[in-house]
């Protein structure tokens, strides 16, 4: 087999270069060692506990003893199967904060400041406003990513965008558009109650070109042949084989395997790479640094009232909901029922919001588990910018061991800072008048858990991954020793190779990270292409004029 570009990884990345490379009459083909997204658990927005849970669609990751987490091991899901993470995520849509892009920028990722990537973003949407506002002329209209908003009929949801003004907050009726600072309805990848995947957005229509195929494969390397990849070698069906190719081979296989990748083919830390026996093609000391993450905690609050989604928390509740969505696409199962949030600054001094809220009608885990109070309901808070970063390497050279993952949350004192004060802001959100007819207590971590002590216990004992995992393959200047891939993708010190996914990241941005993944494949394939990248688009995003002085 021969293509002029084999994309390894069919995730949120690899499948809008799919699509963006064949359009342009590339010859593609994507290996992806995942399978088929048919079926509710994974098409149905209601059901997203439990496609990142089953191992048939999640790689099984898992962190390393975490020192600062009373060495807890966190699991860290990715997406194996067509769609990448986009098919087992929670669907949240959020663009990042310009500041993100800009510090991108100035920090070596020449021409990837915000008013270079948001014609991209615009480029890959088709923005439904759902009645709650907002202003067109920030979104697009007719891209291949759908993304709306609930229905936003539980009134808690509601409940919490008011308790955000009152505790003096801003409103936002888009917070990735003009204003991301404040509170206002959430947006999500889902389209007619189904999810919007970036297979059902981009993969599936590229496939239906001629010169777009798909591959089931287990890649084990990239060929390379002095200095330059001319292919790679992949398993399946109990046979190794090559694939080759007239261009390049790009890798969007995750910030977990794209490392992983580029070191099994010889590019990464020299010594590491000679300590499992690996000849070394390309020093990179960055390949596998740089890890980061958000990290989160629920706040947790017993409702007084059965308005909750724990009705349909039982065996007949969720047939009902199942047959709804079967039937029409309607219902609760037609929504990650993620539909209000919050961006907002944790102390004055903070140019943008640093501390993301997600608000759930429910008092549930990611793993699907429901407190045992019943009715409740529950916000994710977690620092957006922790300093804290880790490390991708290799368990060893056989490319089915899993990497070693470690992440080292929480090493800095601000760290622990930042938690506290995410805390306490999100307890005083709770306490504000639109949350009182709906208020009995405090699930977790209890009205006991008030001094610093308590709060750093806590947070050792319950804090999660938020799944956003980037960094590892760092966007830089060519001549940075620690960046991985210079700004248009390709891979420092080695020729035909490019990596274009959220491995690329200088910096985690502000928020879920699928939509800045989707959006580095878009504005990547035109590199790859050699296009003139889209005219930057200069529109001045709204910044607190206070916020040297005011949190609020």
């Amino acid at each position: 087999m021969q293509a002029d570009y084999v994309i390894v990884g069919a995730g949120s990345a690899g499948c809008a270069m799919a699509y963006r490379l064949s359009e342009a009459g590339k010859s593609v083909i994507v290996v992806e060692h995942g399978g088929s997204d048919a079926g509710p658990f994974i098409q149905m927005p209601g059901a997203l506990s439990y496609p990142m849970n089953m191992a048939r669609y999640d790689w099984g990751y898992q962190s390393e003893p975490e020192p600062n987490l009373n060495n807890r091991r966190l699991v860290a899901p990715r997406g194996k199967v067509i769609g990448g993470s986009s098919s087992i995520n929670g669907m949240v849509y959020v663009r990042g904060n310009a500041r993100d892009y800009d510090h991108w920028r100035d920090t070596g990722a020449k021409g990837w400041g915000y008013a270079d990537v948001l014609p991209y973003f615009k480029r890959m949407e088709c923005w439904h406003d759902g009645g709650h506002g907002g202003d067109p002329s920030w979104r697009g209209k007719d891209g291949p990513l759908h993304v709306s908003r609930g229905r936003m009929e539980n009134p808690l949801t509601r409940a919490f965008i008011e308790a955000g003004v009152q505790a003096g907050y801003p409103a936002t009726n888009d917070y990735n558009g003009q204003q991301q600072e404040g509170f206002g309805p959430f947006e999500m990848t889902v389209w007619q109650g189904r999810r919007w995947s970036a297979a059902n957005a981009y993969l599936r229509p590229a496939l239906k070109r001629q010169n777009c195929d798909l591959v089931r494969g287990f890649v084990t390397r990239v060929v390379m042949e002095e200095g330059r990849a001319t292919g790679v070698e992949l398993r399946r069906g109990g046979r190794t084989e090559v694939i080759g190719v007239n261009a390049e081979v790009i890798v969007a296989a995750s910030a977990f395997n794209s490392p992983k990748l580029l070191m099994l083919s010889g590019i990464g830390p020299g010594a590491h790479l000679a300590e499992h026996g690996l000849p070394v093609v390309a020093d990179r000391p960055g390949v596998g640094a740089n890890l980061q993450d958000h990290l989160e905690l629920y706040i947790q609050i017993a409702a007084s009232r059965p308005v909750s989604l724990y009705k349909y928390w039982n065996l007949f509740g969720k047939a009902w909901v199942g047959l709804r969505w079967l039937v029409n696409r309607s219902g609760p199962g037609a929504s990650n029922q993620f539909e209000s949030c919050g961006f907002i600054r944790s102390r004055a001094g903070v140019e943008y919001p640093d501390i993301q809220f997600h608000f759930l009608p429910i008092a549930v885990r990611y793993d699907g588990k429901a407190a045992a109070e019943g009715h409740g309901f529950q916000a994710h808070v977690g620092p957006m910018r922790s300093a804290s970063c880790g490390t991708v390497t290799l368990r060893g050279p056989d490319p089915e061991a899993p990497p070693v993952l470690r992440f080292n949350y929480m090493n800095t004192p601000e760290d622990w800072d930042d938690f506290r004060r995410a805390i306490r802001l999100t307890r005083e959100i709770f306490a504000q008048p639109a949350f009182a007819p709906y208020l009995r207590h405090e699930i977790q971590p209890g009205a006991a858990v008030q001094d610093d002590d308590a709060l750093d216990a806590f947070v050792r004992d319950h804090a999660e991954s938020a799944y956003h995992p980037c960094g590892t393959c760092r966007m830089g200047r060519a001549d940075d020793a620690d960046a991985v891939v210079d700004p248009q993708g390709r891979v420092i010190g080695v020729e035909r190779l490019r990596v274009a996914d959220s491995s690329i990241f200088p910096r985690i941005t502000n928020g879920n990270i699928n939509a800045p993944s989707i959006m580095v494949g878009e504005k990547m394939s035109d590199h790859i292409l050699g296009r003139t990248p889209l005219s930057p688009d200069n529109a001045s995003p709204w910044i607190n004029p206070d916020w040297q002085t005011s949190q609020r």
